[in-house]
């Protein structure tokens, strides 16, 4: 009976890395009914990861470190079974999905296990996977020429392809645009609930989880806090925040509300039973917001939006009205390349833009709309066929990309692309002893401290968390002392914790360098961060303006694959008379009108005033 109801089970399950100090699980027991759909959730390093590698076999036959406890996956021992007999039974789609496909073409990937395993039917079992998860092009297509969320579908059609039981998924939105992402997740639903998969991922998103998933396991230094439904799971809030873990915008939104002392529920008793999905905020909040003024919603979103919460996102026309030149120039700038049927392919068609000091700039489209190439080009790297780039009045046409870094920094999305020498003090200090910089120790400890890595700075950069790599590029970055530093994904595959602390690091870059760009699919580091925002589509910029500008325009998020965040679209659903972009915001919006019904406008003028005062604006 227990094997039937239960498809997964851990019993004392400790592991130790090859020369590791601790171990990574510590006694972790843990049981995962057939059919579920779970969240496992925890800090980076809190061993997600390596918990799921002990279900398909990888622990302890590929990774062979110290090893006890018992693990049973649909019924069998994976200590005595290898992982070619596992995976019969347990697909798993790394974060790092591309790594996964090593075919040619859609079709070839797709039928690759089965094939492997003798199946005379191995193409059929390739179509009927991609048809499971609704990758719809051309099975002779070539992999490379996929978007990436195509690819991340391709990814989950291999693993699908042996049909197996159980579907493991390590982040599964992290490269993806927020449409694309959305597409997974609706699969996997699909999967589980048509198909009867039981579905595991590793999730930061809480905001999809909440929607998605039906349990969630925490895990904590190794440990199996505990496993409890989803909704009880998000409002443990406490041990939630213990673990560095930020449940949904909407969560923290009505526990922001509560603490603030402004709310009761009736009899006055606070009400702990909080919403975990923006349906239920709507209602939540709606059942305590009567009277409101009819009209007060996001058409009175205007100017003032910027002003929200006292934070003031500085609008590019603002940026272009502060400096005489621009850092960056790009005029008609188009890109394309040769298919291997010698066709061209248009990446990007007819770019203009310019960049002055002071703009931080959030790049922003769904996979495939050209921003990774647009950077390119900035580099230097990438040429442009027609059109021209100019960085400080340097044409990157007739400049070696690596004269072009004494003024430009781009860095990777995977930070482990930055690291070429045994310690982080030695990669920092890398380019300028290069470059025989006067005082460069001094200039080092100066950035090893702003990043807070002075403690780190004798590790090896490559062997350091998720977020201390990431914060140990931008240092990297930084110590080349260039006008524009480019970024690829700064947040992709970290916890909401980390996220955050990126945040408040890229906020400082504007102290080292003139102009910084990113190219983000995560709409919360938009709303929080930038003061202009691109949208790109197929090649071409479709808008360059405020936050305001693109958030409020729902045609656009459609067509670029976006999604506001979701504080920002419950403050819309509930008509408030301004757009709150942070949690923060909506609570003090809350208290301001949403309990008193006292709108809290700003006027013109003093809009007016307060650009004069801060951008030298002449209103």
């Amino acid at each position: 009976m227990a094997e039937e109801q239960y498809i997964v089970s851990l019993d004392g399950v400790t592991f130790t890395y090859p020369g590791g100090e601790r171990p990574v699980l510590n006694g972790v027991s843990l049981e995962i009914k057939r059919g579920d759909f779970v969240a496992v959730i925890g800090g980076n390093g809190s061993g997600k990861s390596t918990l799921c590698k002990t279900l398909n076999g990888l622990i302890p036959h590929y990774y062979v470190g110290d090893f006890t406890g018992s693990v049973r996956v649909c019924g069998l021992d994976t200590s005595r079974h290898d992982v070619a007999r596992l995976s019969r039974h347990v697909g798993y789609v790394y974060q790092d999905f591309e790594n996964q496909l090593i075919r040619p073409t859609v079709l070839d990937d797709a039928g690759f296990a089965p094939l492997n395993y003798g199946c005379e039917d191995y193409a059929e079992r390739g179509r009927r996977a991609l048809g499971l998860v609704d990758l719809r092009v051309d099975p002779k297509e070539f992999i490379w020429q996929l978007s990436g969320g195509q690819k991340h579908q391709l990814a989950l059609a291999g693993a699908v392809s042996l049909d197996p039981e159980i579907l493991i998924i390590d982040e599964p939105v992290a490269q993806l645009d927020p449409n694309h992402a959305r597409q997974i997740y609706d699969l996997l639903r699909n999967l589980n609930e048509c198909h009867g998969k039981t579905i595991i991922v590793i999730e930061h998103h809480t905001e999809f989880i909440a929607e998605y998933c039906q349990s969630v396991v925490l895990m904590d230094a190794g440990r199996v806090l505990w496993s409890k439904p989803v909704k009880e799971a998000l409002r443990e809030l406490g041990q939630l925040e213990a673990s560095q873990i930020y449940p949904p915008q909407v969560t923290q939104a009505a526990a922001g509300v509560d603490r603030s002392g402004r709310r009761a529920a009736p009899g006055g008793a606070l009400e702990r039973e909080y919403p975990v999905t923006l349906e239920e905020a709507v209602r939540y909040f709606s059942r305590r917001k009567e009277g409101w003024a009819e009209g007060s919603g996001a058409a009175a979103d205007s100017d003032s939006a910027r002003f929200a919460g006292g934070g003031l996102a500085l609008p590019a026309e603002a940026t272009r009205l502060g400096s005489a030149s621009p850092v960056i120039e790009v005029k008609h700038a188009r890109y394309s390349y040769r298919t291997v049927a010698r066709e061209r392919k248009t990446v990007l068609n007819d770019v203009s833009l310019s960049f002055r000091p002071g703009d931080l700039v959030a790049l922003v489209g769904n996979n495939g709309a050209g921003k990774s190439s647009f950077m390119k080009l900035i580099t230097g790297v990438t040429k442009p066929e027609s059109g021209y780039v100019r960085v400080k009045g340097v044409d990157t046409m007739t400049t070696l990309p690596e004269r072009l870094a004494d003024t430009v920094t781009y860095i990777y999305q995977n930070p482990e692309e930055m690291f070429i020498e045994d310690s982080v003090r030695k990669d920092v200090e890398f380019f300028l002893k290069a470059r025989r910089v006067s005082g460069y120790k001094e200039k080092v400890d100066e950035i090893l401290d702003s990043f807070g890595l002075t403690e780190l700075q004798h590790r090896d950069g490559r062997l350091l968390s998720g977020g201390q790599q990431r914060r140990a590029s931008l240092a990297i970055g930084v110590a080349m002392n260039p006008s524009v530093i480019l970024l690829d994904e700064p947040t992709a595959n970290l916890d909401i914790a980390t996220r955050k602390d990126i945040t408040r690091l890229l906020l400082q870059l504007n102290r080292h360098v003139e102009t910084v760009v990113v190219a983000t699919h995560d709409m919360q580091l938009v709303a929080e961060w930038a003061n202009r925002v691109i949208v790109m589509h197929q090649g071409k910029v479709v808008r360059d303006g405020t936050r305001e500008s693109v958030f409020a325009d729902a045609d656009l998020l459609k067509l670029a694959g976006l999604a506001a965040p979701q504080i920002l679209e419950l403050s819309r659903r509930l008509g408030m008379p301004r757009l709150c972009y942070t949690v923060e915001e909506f609570v003090e919006r809350w208290e301001e009108v949403g309990e008193t019904g006292t709108v809290v406008e700003t006027g013109e003028a003093d809009i007016a005033g307060k650009e004069a005062m801060l951008y030298g604006i002449c209103p």
